[in-house]
């Protein structure tokens, strides 16, 4: 069997760098999309140190037609996708009603466009090889501010909410070729861009509260969230689609 190729967006840090390297772990062939080329360079060093194997591709999730230059190398060196993980986001704390709408922009554009057009473009890639396989996965990395709502987070809330109803109509449209499509929602974790959330007033006393109210009393590690991707890409999820999945610590609680 040939190997699977996965496509994990914003794999140059944070939970994309986690994802990827335990992706490659399981087997998989990984392409780290991210628009860093020196951090990038880093994650495919470090999974083909442990044995494994990846790829770096510029990818600009927000704009469709550097997605689609992704996509085409990938297609031509690889034949195509198997797995894609939306993984690519950032947030600019503050309140609402004291932001500058050229953020929400800059936000809806990583977050929800880029999970638009990443899906627009390999999508088909992944049915077409799931229709002779048996086997196509997405993963859309969305966050519990879009299920719950998040202060001082508002249009990343809002573009993350986005990502989960997206998410399950894409699980309803693909069904038909046997892609499953689930959304893992990540409470706080311990990643670059908390710590840099931290550096703003609003945002350090942000995430002091939520480790507070947290029951486990801490943030999650990025390979707590990359496990459960994990299971979402495995052969045992076959039949699971259209989920979303909290890892908050008990900070939100559903079901």
């Amino acid at each position: 069997m040939d190997q699977r190729v996965a496509f994990v967006t914003g794999a140059a840090s944070g939970l994309g760098r986690s994802i990827a390297g335990r992706l490659a772990s399981d087997g998989l062939h990984v392409v780290v999309a991210d628009i860093t080329g020196d951090a990038s360079a880093v994650v495919v060093e470090e999974i083909v140190a442990a044995g494994g194997s990846a790829e770096w591709v510029h990818c600009d999730v927000g704009d469709i037609d550097s997605v689609r230059v992704a996509a085409e190398q990938v297609v031509s060196t690889r034949g195509g996708v198997d797995v894609l993980v939306n993984n690519a986001g950032f947030d600019i704390p503050g309140f609402f009603l004291e932001s500058d709408p050229r953020d929400w922009d800059a936000i809806v554009r990583v977050v929800m466009m880029g999970t638009l057009n990443c899906t627009y473009v390999l999508a088909p890639s992944v049915a077409e090889r799931c229709r002779a396989s048996g086997y196509g996965r997405i993963v859309n990395i969305a966050s519990d501010a879009g299920r719950v709502g998040s202060m001082g987070e508002a249009a990343y809330s809002a573009a993350k909410g986005g990502v989960i109803a997206f998410s399950k109509s894409m699980a309803r449209e693909l069904a038909r070729d046997r892609v499953t499509v689930n959304a893992v929602c990540p409470g706080p974790a311990e990643t670059p861009m908390t710590d840099r959330i931290r550096q703003a007033p609003l945002g350090a006393k942000l995430m002091g509260q939520m480790e507070q109210v947290t029951p486990l009393k801490r943030l999650a590690d990025p390979a707590e969230v990359a496990a459960i991707v994990a299971y979402f890409v495995s052969y045992e999820a076959g039949f699971t689609t259209g989920q979303t999945v909290s890892i908050s610590g008990g900070l939100s609680m559903h079901g």
